[in-house]
């Protein structure tokens, strides 16, 4: 990214939709370490800021901004919820993603997307590239796929980062949940059938800095923390973690189960690993 000029009496911005997510909270926090805060300040957007389904509104707010990059975090993200709520989550995912894509190569800034692994179908047995065909299982994937191909559409030269299986100290997520169903029951019981790989918002949230801060191609990137296990896989290892911190007093027992019985109203991919080579050839990855 070209540095401003310090003439300017206006400070460019890296602005954050979603803001208040797992994501935004993050950048937040890492953004007073980040070298990029000597040249550009932060500015998160969340819903009570700006509709991003509402192009003009958007607009009205992106243009009180001088925007030297725009990272989309916003997204509908209750997967089984949106099996009900087709027209919310497609609002969100694809419309609002459109008119970001659609503002940002009006402006000429550079455009950040965060897609998800539910873009597959998990019918794979190697880590997904970036150019395999998607087919998602449900309509939050159908909504997240429409998204990313709204934003290229419009604005070709946009990084998509796909991710997957995000936690962090914030919102609700998977570490969370485990954690607190670990402090109040005495088992646990796992699925055991869907693999994929977890992904710390702080990794996350330095590689979109990488992506601010260096100039790549646009197109289509993944990232996670790499490596391939089940979620009963994944919640063996908070709960040693927690043990080795202090954060949980005792051990329970948890049980390995099939997907078939933890039904849910959507479909997950069975396996959802992300290639994130690409990634990792053109920005500095942690």
């Amino acid at each position: 990214m070209a540095s401003p000029s310090p003439s300017s009496s206006t400070i460019p911005a890296v602005v954050v939709t979603g803001a208040d997510g797992q994501l935004g909270q993050t950048l937040k926090a890492l953004w007073a370490q980040s070298p990029l805060r000597e040249s550009y300040q932060l500015v998160g957007l969340n819903k009570a800021s700006v509709d991003i389904t509402d192009s003009e509104q958007l607009s009205q707010r992106l243009n009180r901004l001088e925007v030297a990059a725009l990272i989309n975090g916003a997204a509908y993200t209750a997967v089984d919820a949106a099996e009900t709520q087709r027209e919310q989550a497609f609002a969100v995912n694809e419309h609002g993603a459109a008119n970001l894509a659609t503002w940002a190569a009006w402006s000429g800034c550079r455009f950040i997307h965060l897609s998800t692994d539910f873009v597959f179908d998990g019918r794979q047995t190697r880590p997904y590239l970036p150019d395999d065909d998607p087919a998602p299982l449900g309509v939050y994937g159908a909504s997240k796929l429409a998204g990313e191909r709204a934003v290229l559409a419009r604005c070709p030269q946009a990084l998509l980062l796909r991710t997957s299986w995000l936690y962090s100290p914030y919102r609700k997520n998977f570490v969370r949940t485990m954690l607190g169903l670990m402090s109040q029951r005495d088992s646990l019981k796992v699925v055991n059938d869907q693999i994929g790989s977890p992904t710390a918002s702080h990794t996350l949230a330095q590689v979109l800095l990488a992506m601010v801060a260096t100039e790549a191609p646009g197109g289509i990137y993944h990232w996670t923390d790499g490596g391939a296990l089940s979620w009963y896989d994944f919640a063996v290892a908070i709960q040693a973690e927690a043990l080795d911190l202090g954060l949980l007093s005792r051990a329970i027992p948890i049980a390995p189960i099939p997907t078939s019985e933890y039904p849910t109203p959507a479909k997950r991919p069975p396996y959802s690993v992300l290639d994130t080579d690409t990634t990792r050839a053109h920005f500095d990855c942690p």
